[in-house]
């Protein structure tokens, strides 16, 4: 059931699809200024009659954005209590009360009423901040229902910024469709795209970028190497050495399989030190990341802000065979008698090996599914034996099947919660954060991206796989590739089925 539809002018903050629909209103109207009639006068988008044809599926698009709703209406409520009783909330309390009112005077000056007052009508700037301390009447936005209200501007502004916000983005592997695009929780209160237009530090998200140089040169995914500091000085003022997310090394040889499940930042440290920035700069391009990332030693940690619609796009090439394929959303545009006028083919290249890409599937299986490693000593129980795997909570909590591959990410101060996940047929990418990094939760297990991202992905699939008539089965699976394989894929010491019940995220 793609989305097909005539321009005419409407309220485009009701109906589905409503971030969707404004990037595609922007893009055609830019299409429209550089396509013709045969009168040669440009094509009018809304007075013309044409048919544009998109890839969203509705059907999707509706279980994606009550998935958005339901875990982001309930994490909200979780922050409110979290930030209940703190002066500052919801920023960082380490905030100076001049910082949080440069924050609180930027978000004035973004917003809707301040554009209009200053330049439409161009009232002075000391007018300005009379008005938005002035109470009016208005509506709030909350998860049960619209606030009518009297409360300054000024105020209002402090109050939005206490919202949890997110990004979802849904694309088929091999044809690039994009099914499915949340750019926000509610687009008459907050019209900023987090799909598209925002980008937000992705943390651990990256790491992947930064295996594939590894399992591209030829190594395994059992590759051991030592869980240790790992210092970098070349071409840095001072010398860096990232820390695990917790301090704790286990001074073991640990498999880049167990070290990508945990998310532990040595191992990404050994492959950064090892193969360089530059490479992994050169390699995320190749996956198709077009925003400038610099060769920095710290890349590996994703210290960097990308969209969700390049992550999405970049994860991609893994479950497509090492393709990367260009994310598009409109499949072909008709005249209002329905002759072809344009059709929308998605750019191809062929980004990483077959076998590089089997090696990333199985390498971002475990993180889902668990690695566990028999010779490790458990730091808090003392039980011999450890299982890791930041996204496990897709089987255990969420009980969904099927193979399935998936990456969390977690930036400083618990910023950003992201989850990247995919399936033979589905990528799927969730970001969630507030519109400013210093409201965040205070503590990581409410804060990271397991617990603020990745139960939108389960929530979408869920209802994805329960519905037949999409044609999407938690039968599918990742195809080894005909040619014989010159890497181990099968990690002999750590098994990806857990033999306990204990789990330690590093």
């Amino acid at each position: 059931m793609p989305l097909v539809t005539t321009y005419k002018v409407e309220d485009h903050n009701k109906g589905l699809a409503t971030y969707f629909r404004e990037k595609l209103r922007k893009d055609l109207k830019q299409w429209c200024r550089t396509h013709k009639k045969a009168d040669g006068t440009p094509y009018n988008l809304y007075k013309d009659g044409l048919r544009i044809f998109t890839t969203i599926d509705s059907r999707m698009q509706k279980y994606a954005e009550n998935a958005v709703a339901e875990h982001i209406g309930a994490l909200q409520s979780d922050f409110d209590k979290h930030w209940k009783g703190h002066k500052s909330a919801p920023f960082d309390s380490r905030l100076t009360k001049k910082e949080v009112d440069r924050i609180i005077s930027n978000g004035m000056k973004q917003s809707e009423r301040y554009r209009r007052m200053r330049y439409d009508h161009k009232i002075s700037k000391d007018s300005i901040l009379i008005n938005f301390n002035t109470p009016v009447k208005m509506k709030l936005f909350s998860w049960d229902k619209e606030i009518d209200t009297v409360l300054s501007p000024k105020d209002s502004v402090r109050y939005a910024k206490s919202f949890l916000r997110a990004g979802f983005m849904s694309m088929e592997v091999g044809t690039g469709q994009i099914k499915a695009w949340v750019g926000g929780i509610n687009h008459h209160h907050f019209k900023y795209d987090h799909v598209y237009k925002g980008k937000r530090q992705v943390g651990s998200t990256f790491k992947p970028f930064v295996y594939t140089v590894a399992i591209d040169n030829g190594e395994s995914p059992c590759l051991e190497v030592p869980d240790q500091p790992y210092t970098f000085s070349e071409g840095l003022e001072e010398p860096w050495t990232p820390r695990n997310s917790d301090g704790y090394y286990t001074r073991e040889m640990l498999s880049l399989k167990f070290g990508l499940a945990g998310s532990i930042n040595s191992i990404t440290a050994y492959v950064m030190k090892k193969y360089g920035p530059q490479a992994v700069v050169n390699m995320a391009k190749k996956l198709g990341i077009k925003n400038e990332i610099k060769p920095y030693p710290s890349i590996c940690l994703g210290t960097f802000d990308l969209s969700v619609f390049e992550m999405v796009g970049a994860y991609g090439t893994f479950a497509n065979k090492g393709i990367w394929v260009e994310p598009k959303f409109i499949s072909r545009i008709e005249d209002k008698l329905g002759n072809l006028i344009e059709e929308f083919i998605p750019n191809r290249t062929e980004a990483i090996s077959e076998q590089s890409a089997i090696g990333m599937v199985k390498l971002m299986q475990g993180v889902v599914d668990g690695v566990r490693n028999e010779n490790l000593i458990h730091p808090k129980t003392g039980e011999k034996g450890v299982t890791t795997g930041t996204g496990r909570r897709l089987r255990f909590k969420y009980n969904i099947k099927g193979e399935i591959c998936g990456k969390t990410g977690t930036t400083q101060n618990n910023s950003d919660g992201w989850f990247m996940g995919f399936t033979p047929e589905l990528v799927n990418g969730v970001w969630v954060g507030c519109e400013d990094r210093s409201a965040h939760f205070r503590s990581t297990s409410l804060g990271q991206g397991a617990n603020m991202a990745l139960p939108v992905w389960a929530l979408y699939m869920q209802k994805v796989y329960a519905d037949s008539s999409l044609n999407y089965s938690d039968k599918s699976i990742f195809k080894l590739p005909e040619q014989e394989l010159t890497i181990d894929l099968d990690c002999k010491k750590e098994k990806t089925k857990s033999k306990g019940v204990n789990e330690f995220e590093f």
